[in-house]
């Protein structure tokens, strides 16, 4: 089971999202709202999280802006697998949220398929009590019905590349953690998923909550079915974090902290 809200691609929503494409077939249920593309507009017309949530070198903020009392670095992997994915992160609260985060992003589009990332997540950082054929034939499934969606909505046949100039894309921009230990560590995150469907086309976005739950395995942080169940059941009962984005007034209030580019 799911819920959603907003007006625009649902699926443009799991194309971006592996790690939500992961605890749904894990755990069976996986909590994603969010609004469309007016959602948290600065005054100057574009969304107050958009992109990273650090201001880069030259970056001009909106004039109301205002700057999150709670900001982190998360820490990179140590190294990069075979699959091209940032592993090894530090055994920390941080370290799970990178991971979780780093899990999060999956950007479609450039030669990359929903079908590519998903499962590149996937063998990642899943872990090893979760794995299986069975398993890994589901996410592609799914992620090849994603792929066909995309396809049409973005007016190409399926199987064929997407136009010039189209991609969907998801950064995590904030979290909030419901419960930590040395061995697991359970989060709520705040995305931003952005898709376009060509070089000329609008892009649109929205934001969503997604809650996960990490397990110290091996030496690194893996998404497991337990812990994101353990965390599902923490989390009953709870008001869900505020939909706002760094930069927007609300956000202090939301409980949620800031994720500044990786350290």
């Amino acid at each position: 089971m799911s819920r959603t809200r907003g007006a625009w691609g649902v699926k443009a929503k799991w194309a971006a999202g592996g790690l939500a494409a992961a605890v749904v077939l894990l755990t069976g249920y996986a909590m994603v709202s969010g609004d469309g593309d007016d959602f948290a507009k600065g005054k100057d017309g574009r969304p107050a999280g958009s992109g990273s949530a650090t201001p880069s070198p030259g970056y001009s903020a909106p004039e109301d802006w205002t700057e999150p009392e709670r900001w982190a670095a998360l820490p990179r992997g140590a190294r990069t697998d075979k699959y091209g994915s940032e592993v090894g992160f530090a055994h920390t609260t941080e370290g799970a949220a990178a991971m979780l985060a780093a899990a999060s992003s999956s950007p479609v589009g450039s030669g990359k398929t929903s079908v590519d990332e998903q499962l590149r997540i996937y063998y990642s950082y899943v872990g090893k009590a979760d794995r299986s054929d069975e398993n890994a034939e589901q996410i592609e499934l799914a992620a090849g019905d994603t792929d066909r969606s995309l396809a049409r909505e973005m007016g190409v046949r399926a199987g064929q590349p997407l136009p010039p100039g189209a991609y969907v894309h998801s950064t995590v921009v904030g979290y909030e953690v419901i419960k930590a230990s040395s061995g697991e560590v359970s989060l709520w995150l705040l995305s931003r998923v952005v898709q376009k469907n060509g070089e000329t086309a609008k892009e649109k976005g929205s934001y969503t909550h997604s809650l996960a739950g990490a397990q110290w395995e091996d030496g690194d942080w893996k998404l497991t079915g337990a812990a994101t169940g353990r965390a599902q059941q923490g989390a009953q009962g709870q008001a869900r974090p505020k939909m706002v984005a760094p930069g927007d007034a609300a956000f202090n209030s939301s409980g949620s902290t800031a994720i500044r580019e990786a350290s």
